[in-house]
């Protein structure tokens, strides 16, 4: 069943549109943080064209889906959403347009299966997007505009909002398909992450919470070295900023001057997402994870004892392939073990 999704544009008001533009535009945004920020920029392109950002599909001229592909429950939400969306298509609705991770993964078989849709934009098309929307309306505007650095419309209300720091992945799980639909791990550069933070704060949001599929990696492959400590003391210079929080950290990343810089600044918040998935070597090595257990073990110690009152939060993944009852009980020991403030299981 479909979950309940909300156009989540309501709290917005309606922008004025530039004269002789009449049309209005719903977005409906699926999976993560990182797709609603992904969202939020396309949402900026069409204010800034003129377009009204309209909350009620029902009076759309335009509807846009975000699309993830995921896991097989995000896939089977998306097709949904897309199925109900299109019933809107009527002399009100005059186009349908889907982007996102499921079409960078399916697009051809999306086109073939449902003929509704009037644009599939994968994340490759990005770089063209005014493009497309401009040749389906029928509008002739030969401005290219892309999703590099742009002022968003926050979506997330008046107390915070995501920054994200990179793209993509290049860890390589064998569970995942996030390298395989957003490419290799390209981290955005550090001026302009500081910039779109000052806007951010400008607006009055009070609370920042920097993401990307792996933070601690920021910065090495444009830097040559790990350079999230010192993005988060730069923004944490920013004036109207109070808290500041960074999710997704690989056990791997988590070094001495990542715990200091999270100890000594006090706009940080004392909060380590860390996805482990599992303790069992044997696994971990299945999954082509780069940490062991005795290396999260010491981690975990580590953040505890440095840090007081620090919250840990992970991911778990049971069942997965070759896994035996005793690595099971292992994972299970080691989660008693640890004491894991916040946890997810798949």
């Amino acid at each position: 069943m479909l979950q309940e999704i909300s156009i989540i544009y309501s709290s917005l008001e309606h922008y004025s549109l530039r004269k002789g533009l009449i049309m209005r535009i719903g977005f409906v945004s699926l999976g993560c943080s990182k797709n609603l920020v992904v969202t939020e920029e396309i949402i900026g392109m069409f204010k800034q064209k003129g377009f009204e950002i309209e909350s009620n599909p029902a009076i759309a001229d335009i509807i846009m889906i975000n699309t993830c592909g995921f896991i097989e429950s995000a896939k089977q939400e998306s097709i949904d959403t897309i199925l109900e969306m299109a019933e809107y298509k009527n002399d009100n609705c005059k186009y349908l347009i889907v982007c996102g991770c499921l079409v960078e993964r399916y697009k051809e078989e999306l086109q073939k299966l449902i003929p509704e849709v009037d644009l599939f934009l994968s994340i490759k098309d990005y770089n063209v997007i005014w493009e497309e929307v401009t040749k389906l309306i029928g509008k002739n505007d030969n401005e290219h505009y892309t999703l590099d650095f742009k002022e968003r419309v926050l979506t997330t209300g008046t107390n915070y909002a995501y920054i994200k720091i990179a793209e993509g992945c290049s860890n390589g799980c064998t569970y995942c398909a996030i390298p395989k639909i957003q490419g290799p791990y390209v981290s955005r550069k550090m001026e302009d992450i500081l910039a779109e933070a000052k806007i951010i704060a400008e607006k009055g949001i009070e609370e920042l919470i920097v993401i990307a599929q792996d933070t601690g990696r920021y910065g090495i492959d444009i830097y040559g070295e790990a350079k999230l400590p010192e993005l988060l003391h730069k923004l944490c210079e920013i004036e109207g900023i109070k808290w500041i929080r960074f999710l997704y950290t690989y056990p791997e990343t988590i070094t001495d001057e990542l715990i200091e810089t999270v100890k000594s600044e006090p706009k940080i918040c004392k909060y380590f997402d860390i996805p482990i998935q599992h303790a069992s070597d044997k696994i971990l090595k299945r999954m082509n994870r780069k940490s062991d257990k005795k290396s999260i073990m010491e981690i975990i110690s580590k953040l505890r004892n440095e840090i007081s009152n620090v919250i840990l939060r992970t991911t778990l993944i049971v069942g997965f392939p070759g896994e035996t009852e005793e690595d099971f009980n292992e994972l299970k020991e080691f989660v008693e073990w640890a004491k894991f403030d916040k946890l997810r299981c798949f």
